[in-house]
């Protein structure tokens, strides 16, 4: 679900919580809530789960590519020791 789709979902939850003799403030109130609540989303810096998947993405990939360096650096090592050794 998208922080988008959330926050006007929420928003349109609070707003019909309201006495119907309110309902004329009913669209006033539902920008409000949704501004102050856009607020205080930014404020937590949440991110979307677009993002979170690519960057989750991106670390495996990174993580792949950290491993097969380290295993070249072994296979260089050993490579370096055997030829100390002769």
């Amino acid at each position: 679900m998208s922080v988008s789709t959330l926050l006007d979902d929420l928003a349109k939850q609070i707003s019909e919580a309201i006495p119907p003799g309110a309902r004329n403030l009913q669209q006033d109130l539902e920008k409000n809530l949704r501004a102050g609540l856009n607020s205080v989303f930014a404020k937590l810096n949440l991110i979307t789960r677009e993002e979170y998947d690519v960057q989750t993405e991106v670390l495996a990939r990174t993580r792949a590519k950290l491993q097969k360096l380290e295993e070249q650096v072994a296979h260089l090592e050993g490579e370096l020791l055997k030829a100390r050794e002769q």
